[in-house]
């Protein structure tokens, strides 16, 4: 069991991964900790969380995974300000941030709060936190950039503005007098302190080197089983299992069709190797990787509009995070594959031996280079075009896609040229070639496109 890290707007998953090997979940709330507590990992540690419309990590929850023996670290935001009230009952406290919240030079919670986006590009955040405005006006002041009562000016409507709309053009627009500000302003985009994200790579860090060393987790206390704390452990145990017995329900009704049983599990297994691989290659899914993927699912699922996709969600029995979670798999697939790229093609040439499909297609291949003429390259860009219309939209019934390159890349091929040139010639065999297993039927000798 790995330790396990809430997370959300002020690191992204593959930095964490970098400094620590880690179980990876959203932003912390209500029940959160408790859920991980059952799965006894060897650490748990709390950066981000929610507090704004959903109810918040209770401290008890902290408390109760201390008293199992799992030290539970805090940085950062939601992390600092658990740690800070919990610091005399064994929650370890990591960072400037939990530190200033310890000491009382920080007392409001919205000095660590931030509005971000959504679960499925990573909890981008979209606002500044005030401790790391406070931290980027002081090293600004300290390098000269910035004169004293220019910084005060700036603090002041920072603070003033509410935590969703603090971002730098807007305090600085606010600020008066608005001049004086040219040279921080050339300044800021290299100069601006990221105090919470410091803080959260310096509690990993120590959570690594805790968990390497088999440091022992403090002397627990134990928890008073209060009704609402009674009540919150028989919620969640309930949700838990109506989840799992869901879960069997419909893996029982999918072993009923055992040829897609069979697909399925494959595919899920691949899914499941692929994530060791990517580790494996250090190659973790970047925020591009993400969007492609969430793009092209949209796309195949027909979900134009954000509200189509949380339909979807809701249907599909999923949160927002567990959509970047999904997402994310898919793209250690296609990692995974492309790392194997030197061996795939042996053994795509075995399971075609082992479907019956490698004899045929053979053959295909033969009369092909035997039939096929020299390039005319006088026509070639028309041929080219009507290729790529034929092969889509008639023989997939699909619309050409707008990523040719990726397209190309996804089925082993260099690129886009390399694509164009295998439907050029497979459209140019087909005028030609008169075999009639191949008339009115899919000319790859049966194998059908994954739709």
């Amino acid at each position: 069991m790995k330790a396990v890290v809430f997370v959300g707007p002020t690191l992204r998953a593959d930095t964490v991964r970098e400094l620590l090997d880690a179980t990876i979940l959203p932003p912390v709330q209500q029940g959160d900790v408790y859920r991980a507590v059952r799965d006894k990992p060897p650490a748990i540690g709390i950066i981000d969380g929610y507090f704004d419309g959903v109810p918040s990590v209770w401290h008890k929850e902290i408390l109760w995974a201390i008293e199992q023996g799992i030290p539970v670290f805090g940085s950062a935001s939601m992390g600092a300000l658990r740690a800070a009230e919990l610091a005399d009952f064994g929650m370890i406290g990591i960072g400037q941030v939990f530190e200033d919240y310890l000491s009382g030079a920080l007392e409001d919670d919205d000095e660590v709060a931030v509005l971000h986006g959504p679960a499925e590009l990573g909890f981008p955040p979209l606002s500044e936190p005030m401790v790391s405005i406070r931290a980027t006006i002081a090293q600004a002041r300290t390098e000269g950039v910035l004169q004293s009562a220019a910084g005060s000016a700036l603090l002041r409507t920072a603070k003033e503005l509410h935590y969703r709309d603090r971002v730098w053009d807007r305090i600085m627009e606010g600020a008066t007098p608005p001049s004086g500000l040219e040279g921080f302003q050339r300044w800021l985009p290299e100069g601006r302190v990221d105090t919470k994200g410091d803080d959260a790579r310096t509690m990993l860090t120590e959570m690594a080197r805790c968990l390497d060393e088999g440091a022992a987790a403090p002397d627990p206390q134990r928890v008073e089983r209060t009704l609402a704390w009674r009540e919150l452990c028989t919620r969640v145990d309930t949700e838990t299992t109506q989840q799992e017995t869901g879960a069997r329900a419909l893996v029982d009704e999918l072993r009923l069709d055992p040829v897609r049983y069979a697909e399925l599990r494959d595919r899920a297994a691949l899914s499941l190797l692929s994530q060791d691989a990517a580790r494996r290659q250090g190659r973790e899914p970047d925020k591009q990787a993400l969007l492609q993927q969430m793009t092209e699912h949209r796309l195949g699922a027909r979900l134009p509009r954000h509200a189509d996709l949380i339909q979807w969600l809701q249907e599909n029995d999923l949160t927002l995070a567990q959509y970047e979670t999904m997402l994310a798999d898919r793209s250690r697939v296609d990692i995974a594959i492309e790392g194997l790229a030197d061996e795939l093609d042996a053994a795509l040439l075995t399971e075609l031996r082992r479907a019956g499909d490698y004899s045929a297609l053979r053959e295909r291949a033969r009369r092909k280079a035997e039939q096929m003429p020299r390039p005319n390259s006088a026509n070639g860009a028309a041929n080219r075009t009507q290729s790529l219309i034929w092969y889509f939209e008639t023989r997939l019934d699909q619309a050409v896609p707008d990523d040719l390159e990726s397209h190309a890349i996804a089925l082993g091929l260099e690129g886009r040229d390399a694509f164009v040139d295998l439907i050029e010639a497979e459209f140019v065999f087909c005028q030609l070639d008169r075999n009639p297993a191949d008339q009115g039927s899919d000319v790859t000798a049966g194998i059908q496109p994954d739709g």
